[in-house]
C-alpha cells in the first residue's frame, strides 16, 4: 500500500517539531549565540528555504516553543472550575513548564545568552505577555483594565522568578520550582488580591483567545 502523504497541516507541525528539538539540542551543546538558523535546518534535516518559510530568525524558533508550551498550559484548565483562581494559576504554569522540561537544558543555554541580547528582549516581551495573558484567562481571570494589567505584571514577576529556580531544579517532581511559585503567588494575593484570594473560581471558565 502506498504510503499516505502529509498534509500540509502535518508537515508544518513536523518542520516546527524538529526545528524546535535541534535548536535546543544545539543551543545546549554549543550555546544559543554560537548556532544559526543554518545549522538548525542542518540538525533538523529541513531545506533551509523551508525552515526560512516558517522561520525567519532562530529566536522564531524559541517563540514557536513558547507558543506549544502555552497551549500544553491550558489543556485540562475547565477541570478546574470551581477551585480557588490561585490554584487554577498555579496548575497552569507548572503544566507550562513541565511541558518545557524536555527541553531545559538548551532554554538554559538561550537565557544566559540572550541576557545580553536587549534587542531579543525587546523583540520577546510581546510574546511573554501573550503567554502570561493566556495562563491567566485560562485561570478565568480577566486581563482587560487596569486590574488585568497589573496581574499581566504580577505574574511576570513571579513567573520570572519560578523560571530561575526551574532552570536549576533537578528535582523528580520539581519541588523546588512548586514551592517557590507557591510563594510567590500568594504573596502576591495576600497584598492585592489579584489572583482572586480565597474566593472559588466560577463555574463557567473563561476560555483563552
Amino acid at each position: 500500500m502506498a504510503k499516505r502523504a502529509a498534509t500540509p497541516v502535518e508537515s508544518a507541525r513536523s518542520i516546527e517539531d524538529r526545528a524546535i528539538e535541534a535548536a535546543m539540542a544545539l543551543a545546549a551543546e554549543r550555546g544559543w549565540r554560537r548556532i544559526a538558523l543554518a545549522d538548525i535546518a542542518a540538525a533538523a534535516g529541513v531545506p533551509m528555504t523551508e525552515l526560512y518559510a516558517r522561520f525567519p530568525s532562530k529566536l522564531a524558533v524559541l517563540h514557536a516553543l513558547g507558543r506549544q508550551a502555552d497551549i500544553a498550559a491550558a489543556v485540562g484548565a475547565q477541570d478546574g472550575a470551581g477551585e480557588r483562581p490561585r490554584d487554577r494559576l498555579f496548575d497552569i504554569v507548572m503544566r507550562r513548564l513541565e511541558a518545557l522540561r524536555p527541553h531545559r537544558a538548551g532554554l538554559r543555554a538561550a537565557m544566559r545568552d540572550l541576557r545580553c541580547d536587549p534587542l531579543a528582549g525587546l523583540v520577546s516581551a510581546p510574546r511573554l505577555a501573550r503567554s502570561l495573558r493566556w495562563m491567566l484567562e485560562a485561570a478565568g481571570l480577566d486581563t482587560a483594565g487596569f486590574a488585568g494589567m497589573a496581574r499581566v505584571k504580577a505574574l511576570g514577576v513571579g513567573y520570572a522568578a519560578t523560571l530561575a529556580t526551574w532552570l536549576e531544579d533537578e528535582s523528580p517532581d520539581m519541588s523546588a520550582t512548586m514551592a517557590r511559585l507557591d510563594r510567590m503567588l500568594r504573596r502576591v494575593d495576600g497584598w492585592t488580591h489579584l489572583f482572586g484570594g480565597d474566593e472559588p473560581a466560577a463555574q463557567g471558565d473563561a476560555s483563552p483567545p
